[in-house]
């Protein structure tokens, strides 16, 4: 028989031994934070969204095992955020990550409290989602891709390539107010670059073809296509439509060039998105959004469609295409 002394030893170590075991498995995962992402199209459309994931691989976190990642996609369908949002924070989510504009209105709506990171805003301060870039205050903080030189930069891109241009469209989503901003960067680099404007507003996809015909009637040389969700998602089409019309035209990000369109120009979208999962690391790990300092863009990049400059009987003079960072051939 056991004696008691015995009995106890084996009880008192059984319960150390229960004391410092790993916690079964559903608290364990109560434990894995979890972020979720509203992005304004499709994950195959949006090969920047594998950045993010590659950023957080980068710091350590892994999709399923150490972080849970709630990817809510909009398809080009701005008003989708809003219950996307709310089901985000319905999950209590740690950290909401929002890529456009749209989607950082839908998830400041939606809480208060919970950290958002925003991805590629434009004019974060002026849309007020944040106090400063340099103190944002509240629970927003991130990355814009805002930046006073872009526009001016895609006019003047299109003013060398284009031999003889003296007059561009400028392409905007009207659904989105705040692009208007665009526009009037774009009006008050005008008169410098040496061209004139005709801005054309869509407000739907249906909008694009009779857009384009205004621009051929309004004998525009070429065309600047401002961001949107709604325009990035119709993106082909776009192109399809420029070709067709025989207009050259240049988008906002390097990467647009891959749907067809003749050049694209801004923030290089990967390193933007691989950027994010640094202020998601660092909202995990305790810092508040307010004190995060909002960051621009370092990194552009120029991509330009050689077919496409083909198809239109376009000529890129080779000062314009040995300074892109990516050609299309």
């Amino acid at each position: 028989m056991m004696h008691r002394r015995t009995v106890l030893r084996v009880v008192l170590g059984l319960a150390i031994a229960l004391s410092a075991a790993p916690p079964a498995l559903p608290a364990q995962r109560s434990k894995i934070p979890r972020i979720g992402v509203l992005l304004s199209v499709s994950r195959p459309e949006t090969p920047e969204a594998g950045a993010f994931s590659a950023g957080l691989r980068d710091l350590g976190y892994v999709e399923g095992q150490n972080i849970l990642v709630e990817w809510r996609e909009a398809e080009g369908k701005a008003s989708r955020f809003a219950a996307f949002a709310a089901e985000l924070v319905g999950l209590n989510v740690d950290v909401i990550v929002a890529s456009v504009n749209p989607a950082i209105e839908a998830a400041r709506a939606a809480t208060k409290t919970t950290p958002i990171v925003m991805v590629n805003p434009s004019d974060p301060v002026g849309t007020g989602f944040v106090h400063s870039l340099a103190m944002p205050g509240g629970n927003v903080t991130g990355l814009t891709y805002q930046t006073r030189e872009a526009v001016p930069k895609r006019l003047q891109l299109l003013k060398e390539a284009i031999s003889g241009l003296s007059r561009v469209a400028v392409l905007w989503d009207a659904t989105e107010p705040v692009r208007r901003r665009q526009v009037e960067e774009a009006e008050r680099a005008a008169p410098e670059v040496g061209v004139q404007l005709q801005v054309v507003e869509v407000r739907s996809p249906a909008d694009l073809e009779g857009a384009f015909a205004a621009m051929a009637r309004g004998r525009a040389g070429a065309v600047l296509v401002e961001a949107s969700s709604m325009l990035a998602v119709n993106r082909i089409r776009i192109a399809d439509l420029a070709v067709k019309n025989r207009l050259p035209t240049i988008g906002w990000f390097g990467t647009i060039a891959d749907a067809g369109i003749l050049m694209g120009y801004g923030p290089n979208l990967r390193e933007q998105y691989r950027r994010a999962a640094y202020f998601v690391h660092r909202i995990l790990r305790g810092a508040a959004p307010a004190d995060l300092p909002v960051e621009q863009p370092t990194t552009f990049e120029l991509v330009i469609n050689l077919k496409t400059a083909e198809t239109l009987g376009v000529k890129i003079p080779p000062s314009v295409r040995l300074r892109a960072d990516r050609v299309i051939e």
